[in-house]
């Protein structure tokens, strides 16, 4: 995924940065992960009911998708629960499922490959990948360029060690070492946003622009060793993480600036009506809501998938 500028308020009641306008959207990930690793999709956990055709969908499938009997999905695999790689290294989380049941559905496969975040979107302009499916924030600039079918939502979170050895505060975060996937809206708005707000304030800004890393899990742990003191991601990610480290981190804050994260398309695609509808029947099949409840993702259920419902 590109950079995120469009953003959303975040930590709204900070007091140092109250003369700021907190600009985040949920991201998902950047990282630079093998392309071509391929999964057609069963998820460790809980099982999901089996998805399938519907002739009415498949019918909407282009001729060209459907001879060929499969969907191609760009997915950054360093993005736990949401896309990773399980212990075979296997592309397994929420947005796997999702793509599986999807391309059931319109009577397809899933091919979900690993690809760095950033490649994705261009990837799917030159027909490397017919979706992008890897956390994106549907947002007014990603439309520009792609179709987005929103699919979840998600905030900005933050997290610290157990305890809070640090004392920080959600309200200022000036002069600590924050810990961020590369060029996801965290990682923006440290330069654009929070640093900014913090030389205004007369106060120390956050070094470096923040520590960057290409995975996620490396940000993870960053804080869990201490060589960082916060890290910042979209919610579903710190909620995973506080899981998987066994109560070595605990949250900072409250989640904020829920934003739709959408399923990408190349833009004006005779495929995205499909897709959307497809969604949709997920949602009301009930298909969708246990493939959320198997990742613990729930609290980030919509009911409506929609073409192009950015907010900001």
């Amino acid at each position: 995924m590109t950079a995120r500028t469009p953003r959303t308020r975040l930590l709204a009641a900070c007091a140092v940065l109250a003369s700021a306008t907190l600009a985040l959207t949920a991201c998902g990930s950047s990282g630079d992960s093998t392309s071509g690793s391929g999964s057609t999709g069963a998820s460790a956990g809980a099982t999901v009911k089996a998805v399938a055709a519907d002739p009415a969908l498949a019918a909407l499938v282009p001729a060209d998708i459907k001879s060929g009997g499969k969907l191609v999905v760009g997915s950054d695999a360093s993005y736990a629960p949401n896309e990773f790689q399980d212990d075979k290294g296997t592309i397994v989380g929420m947005d796997v499922d999702l793509a599986n049941a999807i391309a059931a559905k319109l009577g397809l496969k899933a091919e979900v490959q690993n690809a760095g975040f950033t490649a994705i979107i261009p990837g799917i302009g030159a027909n490397k990948y017919q979706l992008g499916m890897s956390s994106f924030t549907d947002t007014k600039e990603r439309e520009q360029t792609v179709d987005m079918v929103t699919y979840f939502t998600a905030g900005t979170a933050s997290a610290v060690k157990k305890g809070n050895p640090d004392k920080i505060s959600a309200d200022d975060l000036c002069g600590k070492k924050i810990a961020v996937q590369t060029g996801t809206t965290q990682a923006d708005a440290i330069v654009d946003v929070i640093n900014p707000a913090c030389v205004k304030a007369g106060k120390p800004t956050v070094p470096n622009d923040g520590d960057k890393f290409d995975l996620q899990t490396d940000v993870t742990n960053a804080v869990v060793s201490g060589r960082d003191q916060v890290m910042m991601a979209d919610s579903p990610v710190i909620d995973y993480a506080l899981k998987q480290t066994g109560g070595q981190l605990e949250k900072l804050g409250a989640t904020t600036d829920s934003a739709p994260y959408g399923i990408a398309l190349a833009k004006g695609s005779a495929l995205t009506p499909a897709v959307q509808k497809a969604v949709q029947a997920l949602m009301d099949d009930g298909t969708y809501k246990e493939i959320l409840q198997k990742w613990g993702v729930d609290a980030g259920a919509i009911d409506k998938a929609q073409l192009n419902g950015a907010t900001s």
